[in-house]
């Protein structure tokens, strides 16, 4: 999704309570930056794990910005954390992951956590305001399994054909019968 520099559309974050999550401070002072600068307001500034779950379980949270927090992969953790402990509706909160170091095995593991999607640093504001305004859009639907609980990690809006997965792994994997796979949606939260 690119934004057209001539359009006169205006995106406000003024309402919207955001936790921020890295623990360095350049990545910290930049994030803030960029939301402070498409207006938000409600910051809740997290260093480490600890204050970030201590954050989702108090306040309502509107969009979460975390940091894969490398080498450790803390970050991954806490979003999948935030998936399956949080009350809602914290639990849906969109979340985009950042990270310096982009193998394919972080970005797996940020599809497997629960994120909305991953950032590459360094980024320009612009890039993360298209990815804010994206996950804001898009309506994929949460799942609950097993071994994953998130956004439907599909970016077609068209179900499986047929009943049938899309690929044959997904019928290998075990997980279906014949009435599809053991999974339970749930709709997306209205903003």
């Amino acid at each position: 999704m690119a934004l057209d520099p001539a359009s006169r559309s205006r995106y406000n974050l003024e309402d919207a309570s955001v936790l921020l999550l890295d623990d360095t401070s350049m990545g910290m002072s930049i994030l803030v930056q960029i939301v402070t600068g498409l207006g938000a307001k409600k910051l809740h500034r997290c260093t480490d794990v600890d204050t970030a779950r201590r954050v989702a379980q108090k306040h309502q949270l509107d969009l979460a910005i975390v940091d894969g927090l490398a080498p450790s992969g803390a970050g991954y953790d806490f979003v999948r954390w935030m998936r399956t402990n949080c009350e809602e509706p914290n639990c849906y909160t969109p979340v985009i992951l950042t990270t310096a170091h982009t193998p394919a095995s972080d970005v797996v593991r940020a599809r497997d956590c629960g994120g909305h999607i991953i950032v590459k640093k360094p980024f320009a504001p612009i890039v993360m305001l298209e990815r804010i305004i994206w996950v804001a859009k898009e309506g994929r639907p949460f799942l609950f399994s097993a071994e994953y609980v998130g956004p439907d990690r599909r970016f077609r809006d068209d179900g499986p054909p047929d009943g049938a997965g899309r690929r044959r792994e997904d019928r290998n994997a075990g997980a279906w019968d014949e009435n599809g796979p053991d999974i339970q949606l749930q709709p997306r939260l209205a903003s």
